[in-house]
């Protein structure tokens, strides 16, 4: 590479580092990779990479050692790590200050209050007493290290509670209390943000989850107002300069039945619910948080057509070459589908893949997308649901 040409070091091996990749090679980025095994996802396509433990300065050092700038495939680096860092010269991006809204949702909560932020009603609960106080019916959340569903507990009692408090006390984190939203769907706004203060938001989506897994996402939302549409991109684009975020920001929403968005997670790093960005967008969000880290000018948002369909392939009990022997099928009915596919063991639930289905009308894309899916986990009896 010429030696002006910046190195770009990702933590996690995972497929978002994956599907950063393909717009590094295009834009001739070179990359380096700490791992968490040998074979990952992003190992199998990032020659350069470590394999080590991301909860270690001395290998997280060693990584991004000639690297000018260091990025994130989870967000689950210790801050005082990240701190550390940056004190040694390297461009932590997002930084610690801004990435433990993302790591711990007591900050986050606290922050957005502070901002004015329309939010779910919650509270931090320190013992059972607590939740009742609050109210029930309610959801719990760990603090921190929760995702897809995991460290999340619809309550309706007491009895309800003695999980959520048995897994905090293992694992040395506190529960937040939340109230039960009374929502019409779930809503995502995603946004990128550069260090020199340019930012770009994408068209607002729809999501739809499964198990606390992302399912199925529709760009863009259909039947949301412009007015409650652009209220969700003033959101998003708030809080990620409130906060001082570099790269991609999404922030998860519910769409109340009343007509309002409140804010249920945030995310800083390229996110499942801007998958539909590789294919239905000019500039996928992969390519914007490359360009963001590295402050380089960012790309257009704007979609390509005027519907993409989203959904995940997961994980279930087939056989090892099972997602290969699904393209003859899938790509022979539909030669317009683009497959996203990690290079994952399949294991039930697991995110494994994901495709897009884009063009004019709603109802085809949605039945492509779903059909497709549906045939590479061998499960076509679901497709329609």
């Amino acid at each position: 590479m010429p030696e002006s040409t910046p190195t770009l070091a990702i933590i996690g091996g995972g497929q978002l580092a994956r599907m950063m990749a393909q717009p590094a090679i295009a834009l001739g980025l070179p990359l380096r990779l700490l791992a968490e095994a040998d074979g990952v996802s992003a190992a199998q396509v990032i020659p350069d990479h470590v394999v080590g433990d991301y909860r270690d300065l001395a290998t997280l050092r060693a990584v991004v050692a000639g690297c000018a700038v260091v990025t994130f495939d989870h967000e689950h680096v210790p801050t005082d790590h990240l701190r550390a860092l940056e004190a040694d010269g390297v461009a932590v991006r997002p930084g610690p200050d801004a990435l433990v809204h993302a790591q711990d949702k007591g900050v986050m909560r606290a922050r957005l209050a502070e901002l004015g932020v329309p939010c779910p009603r919650n509270a931090l609960v320190a013992d059972q007493a607590a939740v009742e106080t609050f109210g029930f019916p309610c959801v719990l959340k760990t603090t921190r290290g929760g995702y897809d569903g995991k460290g999340v507990w619809f309550v309706r009692s007491l009895e309800d509670c003695a999980e959520p408090f048995r897994v905090a006390a293992e694992t040395g984190v506190a529960l937040l209390a939340e109230e039960l939203v009374d929502f019409r769907r779930e809503l995502s706004a995603l946004v990128v943000r550069a260090p020199s203060g340019q930012a770009a938001a994408y068209p607002v989506v729809a999501s739809t989850q499964r198990d606390g897994i992302c399912h199925e996402v529709v760009a863009p939302a259909p039947d949301l107002s412009p007015q409650l549409a652009g209220e969700a991109q003033e959101i998003a684009l708030r809080i990620a300069g409130a906060l001082g975020v570099t790269g991609v920001l999404a922030v998860e929403l519910f769409e109340t039945n009343d007509g309002r968005v409140l804010v249920n997670e945030l995310a800083m790093r390229p996110h499942n619910t801007g998958h539909w960005t590789q294919d239905g967008a000019v500039t996928s969000q992969f390519e914007n948080h490359l360009r963001a880290v590295l402050d380089l000018p960012l790309g257009s948002p704007a979609p390509r057509a005027r519907w993409t369909v989203m959904v995940n392939i997961l994980g279930g009990p087939h056989d090892a070459g099972r997602l290969y022997d699904g393209f003859p099928h899938a790509l022979a009915r539909d030669p317009h589908l683009r497959v996203h596919l990690y290079g994952k063991d399949l294991r039930p639930g697991r995110k494994v893949g994901h495709v897009n289905a884009y063009g004019d009308d709603l109802e085809d894309c949605l039945e492509r997308a779903r059909h497709a899916a549906a045939w590479f986990r061998g499960d076509l009896g679901n497709e329609s649901e």
